[in-house]
Protein backbone atom coordinates (compact mmCIF):
# COMPACT_ATOMS: atom_id res chain seq x y z
CA UNK A 1 0.00 0.00 0.00
CA UNK A 2 1.27 3.36 -0.77
CA UNK A 3 1.77 6.10 1.69
CA UNK A 4 -1.56 7.32 2.36
CA UNK A 5 -2.29 11.48 2.45
CA UNK A 6 -4.21 13.19 4.58
CA UNK A 7 -5.31 16.70 3.32
CA UNK A 8 -6.29 18.64 6.21
CA UNK A 9 -5.94 18.41 9.73
CA UNK A 10 -8.03 20.50 12.47
CA UNK A 11 -7.65 18.79 16.20
CA UNK A 12 -7.77 21.94 18.10
CA UNK A 13 -4.96 23.13 16.60
CA UNK A 14 -2.37 25.28 18.93
CA UNK A 15 -4.96 24.54 22.22
CA UNK A 16 -4.03 23.39 25.59
CA UNK A 17 -4.01 19.54 26.58
CA UNK A 18 -7.02 19.35 28.41
CA UNK A 19 -9.26 21.13 25.28
CA UNK A 20 -7.42 19.86 22.47
CA UNK A 21 -8.09 15.80 23.94
CA UNK A 22 -11.32 16.68 24.82
CA UNK A 23 -11.89 17.40 21.02
CA UNK A 24 -9.56 14.44 20.21
CA UNK A 25 -11.74 12.29 21.54
CA UNK A 26 -14.90 13.92 19.98
CA UNK A 27 -13.21 13.71 16.55
CA UNK A 28 -11.97 10.36 16.79
CA UNK A 29 -14.52 8.71 14.87
CA UNK A 30 -15.31 11.67 12.55
CA UNK A 31 -11.50 10.18 11.74
CA UNK A 32 -12.58 6.46 11.30
CA UNK A 33 -15.75 7.66 9.57
CA UNK A 34 -13.28 9.51 6.80
CA UNK A 35 -10.64 6.63 6.00
CA UNK A 36 -12.78 5.05 3.05
CA UNK A 37 -10.14 4.51 0.93
CA UNK A 38 -6.46 4.20 0.36
CA UNK A 39 -4.31 4.39 -2.60
CA UNK A 40 -5.07 2.12 -5.89
CA UNK A 41 -3.12 -1.17 -5.81
CA UNK A 42 -0.47 -0.19 -8.83
CA UNK A 43 0.11 -2.87 -11.90
CA UNK A 44 2.97 -5.40 -10.94
CA UNK A 45 5.31 -6.32 -13.46
CA UNK A 46 3.31 -7.87 -16.38
CA UNK A 47 3.99 -10.05 -19.25
CA UNK A 48 4.32 -8.96 -22.74
CA UNK A 49 1.08 -9.35 -23.81
CA UNK A 50 -1.94 -7.04 -23.93
CA UNK A 51 -4.52 -6.82 -20.90
CA UNK A 52 -8.14 -7.80 -20.79
CA UNK A 53 -10.33 -5.14 -21.82
CA UNK A 54 -12.36 -6.24 -18.33
CA UNK A 55 -9.42 -6.02 -16.23
CA UNK A 56 -10.13 -4.35 -12.87
CA UNK A 57 -7.79 -1.11 -11.64
CA UNK A 58 -4.83 -1.95 -11.19
CA UNK A 59 -4.85 -6.23 -10.91
CA UNK A 60 -1.84 -8.18 -9.82
CA UNK A 61 -0.89 -10.17 -12.94
CA UNK A 62 1.61 -13.29 -12.85
CA UNK A 63 4.20 -13.11 -14.77
CA UNK A 64 4.81 -15.28 -17.54
CA UNK A 65 7.42 -16.01 -20.51
CA UNK A 66 7.68 -13.08 -23.66
CA UNK A 67 7.10 -14.41 -26.59
CA UNK A 68 8.62 -16.48 -28.86
CA UNK A 69 9.38 -13.62 -31.46
CA UNK A 70 11.92 -11.82 -29.36
CA UNK A 71 16.00 -12.33 -29.86
CA UNK A 72 17.14 -15.16 -28.24
CA UNK A 73 19.39 -13.54 -25.72
CA UNK A 74 15.99 -10.58 -25.39
CA UNK A 75 13.89 -13.65 -24.20
CA UNK A 76 16.36 -14.61 -21.93
CA UNK A 77 16.94 -11.38 -20.43
CA UNK A 78 13.44 -10.99 -19.96
CA UNK A 79 12.69 -14.25 -18.17
CA UNK A 80 15.62 -14.00 -16.50
CA UNK A 81 14.60 -10.52 -15.17
CA UNK A 82 10.89 -11.78 -14.09
CA UNK A 83 12.38 -14.69 -12.36
CA UNK A 84 14.40 -11.67 -9.88
CA UNK A 85 10.90 -10.04 -9.60
CA UNK A 86 8.96 -12.99 -8.04
CA UNK A 87 12.24 -13.39 -5.62
CA UNK A 88 12.35 -10.30 -4.84
CA UNK A 89 15.89 -8.98 -6.06
CA UNK A 90 14.85 -5.39 -7.56
CA UNK A 91 18.13 -4.64 -8.87
CA UNK A 92 18.84 -7.91 -10.98
CA UNK A 93 15.38 -7.66 -12.45
CA UNK A 94 15.90 -3.64 -13.17
CA UNK A 95 19.49 -4.52 -14.70
CA UNK A 96 17.67 -7.64 -17.14
CA UNK A 97 14.61 -5.29 -18.00
CA UNK A 98 17.25 -2.38 -19.10
CA UNK A 99 19.23 -5.40 -21.36
CA UNK A 100 15.79 -5.77 -23.05
CA UNK A 101 14.95 -2.47 -23.60
CA UNK A 102 18.73 -1.57 -25.30
CA UNK A 103 18.42 -4.74 -27.16
CA UNK A 104 14.34 -3.87 -28.25
CA UNK A 105 13.33 -0.66 -27.68
CA UNK A 106 10.06 -1.23 -28.80
CA UNK A 107 9.68 -3.71 -25.86
CA UNK A 108 6.30 -2.09 -24.12
CA UNK A 109 6.19 -4.30 -21.14
CA UNK A 110 10.38 -4.40 -20.25
CA UNK A 111 9.92 -0.52 -20.38
CA UNK A 112 6.73 -0.37 -17.87
CA UNK A 113 8.34 -3.05 -15.61
CA UNK A 114 11.06 -0.36 -15.08
CA UNK A 115 8.45 1.76 -14.21
CA UNK A 116 6.97 -0.75 -11.46
CA UNK A 117 10.29 -1.16 -10.15
CA UNK A 118 11.65 1.80 -9.72
CA UNK A 119 8.63 2.97 -8.24
CA UNK A 120 8.89 0.17 -5.36
CA UNK A 121 12.38 1.78 -4.94
CA UNK A 122 10.95 4.61 -4.12
CA UNK A 123 12.10 5.98 -7.39
CA UNK A 124 9.05 7.99 -8.24
CA UNK A 125 10.84 10.35 -11.49
CA UNK A 126 12.19 7.36 -12.92
CA UNK A 127 8.67 5.40 -12.87
CA UNK A 128 6.99 8.32 -14.55
CA UNK A 129 9.89 8.77 -17.00
CA UNK A 130 9.26 4.85 -17.97
CA UNK A 131 5.44 5.40 -17.86
CA UNK A 132 5.51 7.74 -20.16
CA UNK A 133 8.21 6.18 -22.35
CA UNK A 134 5.67 3.44 -22.94
CA UNK A 135 2.75 5.70 -23.43
CA UNK A 136 5.02 7.35 -26.38
CA UNK A 137 5.04 4.83 -28.49
CA UNK A 138 1.39 3.15 -27.06
CA UNK A 139 -1.06 5.74 -25.55
CA UNK A 140 -3.65 2.41 -24.97
CA UNK A 141 -1.19 1.18 -22.83
CA UNK A 142 -3.79 0.24 -20.29
CA UNK A 143 -1.05 -0.58 -17.14
CA UNK A 144 1.00 2.53 -18.09
CA UNK A 145 -1.45 4.49 -18.21
CA UNK A 146 -3.44 3.53 -15.18
CA UNK A 147 0.39 3.79 -12.63
CA UNK A 148 0.79 6.98 -13.89
CA UNK A 149 -2.66 7.98 -13.28
CA UNK A 150 -2.41 6.98 -10.11
CA UNK A 151 0.91 8.61 -9.59
CA UNK A 152 -0.43 12.22 -10.56
CA UNK A 153 -3.53 11.46 -8.44
CA UNK A 154 -1.36 10.89 -5.35
CA UNK A 155 0.36 14.18 -5.95
CA UNK A 156 -2.70 15.72 -6.04
CA UNK A 157 -2.28 16.44 -9.79
CA UNK A 158 -5.94 15.53 -9.90
CA UNK A 159 -6.92 17.38 -13.54
CA UNK A 160 -3.65 15.93 -15.07
CA UNK A 161 -4.94 12.05 -14.22
CA UNK A 162 -8.59 13.02 -15.42
CA UNK A 163 -7.25 14.08 -18.73
CA UNK A 164 -4.92 11.01 -18.63
CA UNK A 165 -7.66 8.66 -18.33
CA UNK A 166 -10.40 10.31 -20.70
CA UNK A 167 -7.45 9.90 -23.02
CA UNK A 168 -7.08 6.24 -23.53
CA UNK A 169 -10.77 6.00 -23.28
CA UNK A 170 -11.01 7.47 -26.51
CA UNK A 171 -8.53 5.15 -27.85
CA UNK A 172 -10.32 2.28 -30.26
CA UNK A 173 -11.59 -0.43 -27.96
CA UNK A 174 -10.56 1.14 -24.58
CA UNK A 175 -14.31 3.01 -24.31
CA UNK A 176 -15.44 0.62 -21.69
CA UNK A 177 -12.18 -0.50 -20.17
CA UNK A 178 -13.07 -1.31 -16.28
CA UNK A 179 -9.48 -0.12 -15.53
CA UNK A 180 -9.26 2.91 -17.19
CA UNK A 181 -13.17 3.70 -15.80
CA UNK A 182 -12.60 3.05 -12.69
CA UNK A 183 -9.69 4.72 -11.97
CA UNK A 184 -11.52 8.04 -13.32
CA UNK A 185 -14.02 7.41 -11.03
CA UNK A 186 -12.09 7.16 -8.11
CA UNK A 187 -9.90 10.29 -9.50
CA UNK A 188 -13.18 12.15 -9.92
CA UNK A 189 -14.39 11.40 -6.63
CA UNK A 190 -11.24 13.09 -5.18
CA UNK A 191 -11.76 15.88 -6.66
CA UNK A 192 -15.24 16.13 -5.84
CA UNK A 193 -17.00 15.38 -8.95
CA UNK A 194 -19.41 13.07 -7.55
CA UNK A 195 -21.82 13.18 -10.62
CA UNK A 196 -18.74 11.86 -13.23
CA UNK A 197 -17.54 9.31 -10.70
CA UNK A 198 -20.86 7.82 -10.58
CA UNK A 199 -21.32 8.04 -14.64
CA UNK A 200 -18.00 6.33 -15.39
CA UNK A 201 -18.61 3.35 -12.53
CA UNK A 202 -22.24 2.85 -14.36
CA UNK A 203 -20.43 2.87 -17.70
CA UNK A 204 -18.41 0.10 -16.50
CA UNK A 205 -22.08 -2.06 -15.26
CA UNK A 206 -22.97 -1.25 -19.04
CA UNK A 207 -20.91 -3.98 -20.59
CA UNK A 208 -19.76 -5.87 -16.42
CA UNK A 209 -23.12 -6.26 -14.65
CA UNK A 210 -20.86 -8.02 -11.77
CA UNK A 211 -17.83 -5.71 -11.72
CA UNK A 212 -16.65 -5.24 -8.13
CA UNK A 213 -14.77 -2.09 -8.13
CA UNK A 214 -17.97 0.02 -10.25
CA UNK A 215 -20.05 -0.97 -7.20
CA UNK A 216 -17.33 0.17 -4.74
CA UNK A 217 -17.04 3.08 -6.75
CA UNK A 218 -20.86 3.62 -6.80
CA UNK A 219 -20.69 2.37 -2.51
CA UNK A 220 -18.06 5.03 -2.37
CA UNK A 221 -19.98 8.21 -3.99
CA UNK A 222 -22.97 7.27 -2.08
CA UNK A 223 -21.36 7.84 1.19
CA UNK A 224 -19.92 10.79 0.01
CA UNK A 225 -23.72 12.06 -0.43
CA UNK A 226 -24.57 10.98 2.99
CA UNK A 227 -26.87 7.84 1.51
CA UNK A 228 -25.43 5.62 4.27
CA UNK A 229 -28.10 2.89 3.26
CA UNK A 230 -27.41 2.87 -0.17
CA UNK A 231 -23.54 2.53 0.42
CA UNK A 232 -24.47 -0.12 2.41
CA UNK A 233 -26.33 -2.12 -0.38
CA UNK A 234 -23.52 -1.25 -2.90
CA UNK A 235 -21.21 -2.65 -1.54
CA UNK A 236 -22.96 -5.83 -0.45
CA UNK A 237 -23.47 -6.20 -4.14
CA UNK A 238 -19.38 -5.90 -4.63
CA UNK A 239 -18.47 -8.06 -1.92
CA UNK A 240 -20.48 -10.68 -3.82
CA UNK A 241 -18.06 -10.75 -6.52
CA UNK A 242 -15.39 -9.91 -4.83
CA UNK A 243 -15.56 -11.35 -0.95
CA UNK A 244 -12.12 -11.39 0.09
CA UNK A 245 -11.42 -7.90 -0.52
CA UNK A 246 -10.66 -5.80 2.55
CA UNK A 247 -11.57 -2.41 1.84
CA UNK A 248 -15.10 -3.18 1.35
CA UNK A 249 -15.54 -4.27 4.66
CA UNK A 250 -13.63 -1.45 5.56
CA UNK A 251 -16.37 0.63 3.85
CA UNK A 252 -18.85 -1.32 5.45
CA UNK A 253 -17.80 -0.32 8.54
CA UNK A 254 -17.79 3.18 8.03
CA UNK A 255 -21.22 3.06 6.97
CA UNK A 256 -22.02 1.46 10.19
CA UNK A 257 -20.16 4.16 11.97
CA UNK A 258 -22.50 6.46 10.40
CA UNK A 259 -25.62 4.62 10.81
CA UNK A 260 -23.93 4.46 15.08
CA UNK A 261 -23.65 0.90 15.48
CA UNK A 262 -20.72 0.49 16.60
CA UNK A 263 -20.41 -3.08 17.16
CA UNK A 264 -20.95 -4.24 13.63
CA UNK A 265 -18.75 -1.38 12.44
CA UNK A 266 -16.00 -2.99 14.79
CA UNK A 267 -16.72 -6.54 13.11
CA UNK A 268 -16.08 -5.13 9.75
CA UNK A 269 -12.97 -3.60 10.79
CA UNK A 270 -11.69 -7.02 12.40
CA UNK A 271 -12.39 -8.85 9.10
CA UNK A 272 -10.72 -6.34 6.80
CA UNK A 273 -7.52 -6.75 8.72
CA UNK A 274 -8.19 -10.61 9.03
CA UNK A 275 -8.42 -10.54 5.19
CA UNK A 276 -5.26 -9.04 4.54
CA UNK A 277 -2.43 -8.54 7.86
CA UNK A 278 -0.94 -5.29 6.22
CA UNK A 279 -4.35 -3.60 5.49
CA UNK A 280 -3.28 -0.32 7.10
CA UNK A 281 -6.34 1.48 6.62
CA UNK A 282 -8.17 -1.27 8.77
CA UNK A 283 -5.66 -0.66 11.36
CA UNK A 284 -6.28 3.16 11.13
CA UNK A 285 -9.80 2.82 12.09
CA UNK A 286 -9.87 0.39 14.75
CA UNK A 287 -7.35 2.98 16.36
CA UNK A 288 -9.49 5.81 16.14
CA UNK A 289 -12.70 3.28 17.33
CA UNK A 290 -10.67 2.41 20.65
CA UNK A 291 -9.60 6.20 20.89
CA UNK A 292 -13.42 6.91 21.31
CA UNK A 293 -13.56 4.61 24.08
CA UNK A 294 -10.36 5.85 25.67
CA UNK A 295 -9.26 2.52 25.24
CA UNK A 296 -5.78 3.81 24.90
CA UNK A 297 -3.59 0.43 24.90
CA UNK A 298 -6.02 -0.81 21.78
CA UNK A 299 -5.45 1.86 20.02
CA UNK A 300 -1.34 2.09 20.51
CA UNK A 301 -1.80 -0.99 19.43
CA UNK A 302 -3.51 -0.44 16.17
CA UNK A 303 -1.56 2.80 15.74
CA UNK A 304 1.36 0.87 16.04
CA UNK A 305 1.01 -1.68 14.08
CA UNK A 306 -0.02 1.02 11.06
CA UNK A 307 3.16 2.72 11.90
CA UNK A 308 5.21 -0.83 11.29
CA UNK A 309 3.30 -0.83 7.87
CA UNK A 310 3.61 3.08 7.21
CA UNK A 311 7.13 3.64 8.54
CA UNK A 312 8.16 7.34 8.60
CA UNK A 313 4.41 8.28 7.79
CA UNK A 314 3.55 11.30 9.97
CA UNK A 315 0.08 11.14 10.04
CA UNK A 316 0.06 7.47 11.53
CA UNK A 317 2.97 8.57 13.73
CA UNK A 318 0.36 11.25 14.74
CA UNK A 319 -1.97 8.90 15.44
CA UNK A 320 0.44 6.73 17.79
CA UNK A 321 1.62 9.75 19.51
CA UNK A 322 -2.21 10.78 20.81
CA UNK A 323 -2.65 6.94 21.73
CA UNK A 324 0.79 6.73 23.71
CA UNK A 325 -0.27 10.69 25.19
CA UNK A 326 -3.69 8.91 26.66
CA UNK A 327 -1.48 6.55 28.67
CA UNK A 328 0.42 9.12 30.29
CA UNK A 329 -1.47 9.39 33.48
CA UNK A 330 -0.63 5.91 34.72
CA UNK A 331 2.57 5.53 33.02
CA UNK A 332 4.48 8.75 32.68
CA UNK A 333 7.05 6.92 30.61
CA UNK A 334 4.41 6.84 28.01
CA UNK A 335 4.56 10.68 27.66
CA UNK A 336 8.28 10.20 26.43
CA UNK A 337 7.34 7.92 23.93
CA UNK A 338 4.36 10.37 22.88
CA UNK A 339 6.30 13.32 22.86
CA UNK A 340 9.04 11.38 21.29
CA UNK A 341 7.01 10.56 18.57
CA UNK A 342 5.43 14.29 18.13
CA UNK A 343 9.09 15.07 17.28
CA UNK A 344 9.34 12.59 14.45
CA UNK A 345 6.14 14.68 13.43
CA UNK A 346 7.73 18.12 13.71
CA UNK A 347 10.55 16.30 12.04
CA UNK A 348 8.25 16.45 8.96
CA UNK A 349 6.12 19.44 9.69
CA UNK A 350 8.14 22.07 11.87
CA UNK A 351 4.67 23.92 12.75
CA UNK A 352 2.39 21.65 13.14
CA UNK A 353 0.01 23.01 15.59
CA UNK A 354 -1.28 19.50 17.76
CA UNK A 355 2.61 18.52 17.30
CA UNK A 356 4.11 21.31 18.62
CA UNK A 357 1.33 21.51 21.70
CA UNK A 358 1.30 17.56 22.03
CA UNK A 359 4.67 17.44 22.70
CA UNK A 360 4.80 19.77 25.15
CA UNK A 361 1.96 18.48 26.91
CA UNK A 362 3.59 14.79 26.65
CA UNK A 363 6.75 15.57 27.83
CA UNK A 364 5.57 17.37 30.94
CA UNK A 365 4.51 13.95 32.49
CA UNK A 366 8.21 13.08 33.60
CA UNK A 367 10.86 14.92 34.87
CA UNK A 368 13.06 13.35 32.47
CA UNK A 369 11.36 15.70 29.64
CA UNK A 370 10.38 18.33 31.80
CA UNK A 371 13.07 20.78 29.86
CA UNK A 372 11.74 19.53 26.03
CA UNK A 373 8.23 20.60 27.64
CA UNK A 374 9.30 23.69 28.97
CA UNK A 375 10.46 24.88 25.21
CA UNK A 376 7.76 22.83 23.29
CA UNK A 377 5.41 25.16 25.80
CA UNK A 378 7.21 27.72 24.99
CA UNK A 379 6.56 27.48 21.24
CA UNK A 380 3.07 26.15 21.66
CA UNK A 381 2.57 29.85 23.28
CA UNK A 382 3.29 31.66 20.56
CA UNK A 383 1.15 29.85 17.90
CA UNK A 384 -1.22 31.93 16.15
CA UNK A 385 -3.88 29.53 16.97
CA UNK A 386 -3.68 29.54 20.74
CA UNK A 387 -6.24 31.35 22.60
CA UNK A 388 -5.70 33.59 25.50
CA UNK A 389 -7.08 30.94 27.66
CA UNK A 390 -4.63 28.20 26.83
CA UNK A 391 -1.41 31.02 26.88
CA UNK A 392 -2.67 31.80 30.38
CA UNK A 393 -2.39 28.02 31.01
CA UNK A 394 0.67 27.24 29.60
CA UNK A 395 2.39 30.11 31.35
CA UNK A 396 1.13 28.22 34.46
CA UNK A 397 2.20 25.27 33.37
CA UNK A 398 5.73 26.26 32.42
CA UNK A 399 6.56 28.42 36.00
CA UNK A 400 5.61 25.31 37.71
CA UNK A 401 8.11 22.81 35.93
CA UNK A 402 10.63 25.63 36.23
CA UNK A 403 9.64 25.71 39.77
CA UNK A 404 10.01 21.85 39.98
CA UNK A 405 13.41 21.74 38.05
CA UNK A 406 15.14 24.13 40.58
CA UNK A 407 14.02 21.43 43.21
CA UNK A 408 15.90 18.22 43.95
CA UNK A 409 14.26 15.06 42.17
CA UNK A 410 12.33 13.61 44.95
CA UNK A 411 13.23 10.06 46.44
CA UNK A 412 11.49 7.22 44.49
CA UNK A 413 11.06 3.65 45.35
CA UNK A 414 12.83 1.45 42.72
CA UNK A 415 10.77 1.52 39.81
CA UNK A 416 8.62 4.40 40.27
CA UNK A 417 9.32 7.57 38.02
CA UNK A 418 9.14 11.41 38.78
CA UNK A 419 5.70 11.98 36.86
CA UNK A 420 4.18 14.92 36.75
CA UNK A 421 1.41 16.09 38.91
CA UNK A 422 -1.95 14.05 38.99
CA UNK A 423 -4.01 17.22 37.20
CA UNK A 424 -1.89 16.15 33.89
CA UNK A 425 -2.65 12.48 34.15
CA UNK A 426 -5.72 12.48 31.20
CA UNK A 427 -6.20 9.00 29.79
CA UNK A 428 -5.49 5.89 30.56
CA UNK A 429 -7.45 2.61 30.72
CA UNK A 430 -7.21 -0.18 28.79
CA UNK A 431 -10.56 -1.38 29.31
CA UNK A 432 -11.67 -2.58 25.42
CA UNK A 433 -14.66 -0.94 23.89
CA UNK A 434 -17.70 -2.98 23.45
CA UNK A 435 -16.81 -5.50 21.06
CA UNK A 436 -18.46 -7.43 17.99
CA UNK A 437 -19.44 -10.84 17.99
CA UNK A 438 -15.99 -11.78 17.31
CA UNK A 439 -14.95 -10.26 20.24
CA UNK A 440 -11.62 -9.38 19.35
CA UNK A 441 -10.09 -5.99 20.41
CA UNK A 442 -9.31 -3.35 18.51
CA UNK A 443 -5.50 -3.33 16.84
CA UNK A 444 -6.14 -7.25 16.84
CA UNK A 445 -5.87 -9.52 13.37
CA UNK A 446 -5.07 -12.37 11.56
CA UNK A 447 -1.58 -12.70 10.25
CA UNK A 448 -2.63 -13.54 6.74
CA UNK A 449 -1.04 -12.43 3.23
CA UNK A 450 -1.77 -8.41 2.08
CA UNK A 451 -3.81 -8.20 -0.75
CA UNK A 452 -4.55 -4.54 -2.22
CA UNK A 453 -7.42 -2.80 -4.03
CA UNK A 454 -7.91 -0.12 -6.29
CA UNK A 455 -10.29 2.55 -5.10
CA UNK A 456 -8.67 4.08 -2.08
CA UNK A 457 -7.72 7.01 0.30
CA UNK A 458 -6.51 7.67 3.66
CA UNK A 459 -8.62 9.44 5.57
CA UNK A 460 -9.08 13.13 7.62
CA UNK A 461 -7.83 13.27 11.01
CA UNK A 462 -9.52 13.37 14.17
CA UNK A 463 -11.82 16.46 14.45
CA UNK A 464 -12.00 16.78 10.48
CA UNK A 465 -15.65 15.77 10.17
CA UNK A 466 -16.86 13.20 7.73
CA UNK A 467 -14.45 13.79 5.68
CA UNK A 468 -13.25 13.01 1.88
CA UNK A 469 -10.67 10.33 0.61
CA UNK A 470 -7.22 10.66 0.02
CA UNK A 471 -7.14 9.30 -3.24
CA UNK A 472 -8.14 11.64 -1.44
CA UNK A 473 -6.76 8.49 1.32
CA UNK A 474 -5.62 6.12 4.09
CA UNK A 475 -7.39 4.05 3.02
CA UNK A 476 -6.38 1.57 0.65
CA UNK A 477 -9.72 1.16 -1.52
Amino acid sequence: MKPFRIDSFQVGAGKTQMTWFRSLLVGSLAFTAACASGPQKKQTAVPEVPPPAAQQPAPEQKPVPPPAQKSGSAKSAFAAALQSYEAGDLDGARKGFEAVVDELPQSLNAQFNLGVIAERQGRPDDARVAYEKVLLLDPAHVPAVVNLGVMYREQGRLDEAIALFERALKMPGREYDASLLNSLSITCRVAGKLDESEAAARRVLVRNKDNPGAYKNLAHVAYAREKYRLAELLAGNARKHSENDPALYNLLGMVYLKLDDRARALVQFQKAISLDAKFTPGYLNLGALALSFRDYVGAERSFGKAAELEPGSPDVTLYLAWALDGQKGRDPKKGLAAGEAFEKVLATRSDLPEAVCGAGWAYASDRAGWQKAIAFLDRCKGLETTTDNDKQMITAKVQGLQNMLKAPPPATAEGEGDGAPADEAIGGGGAQPAQGAEGVAPGQGSDVAPKGDATGGAGAQPGQGAGTQPEQGTTGE
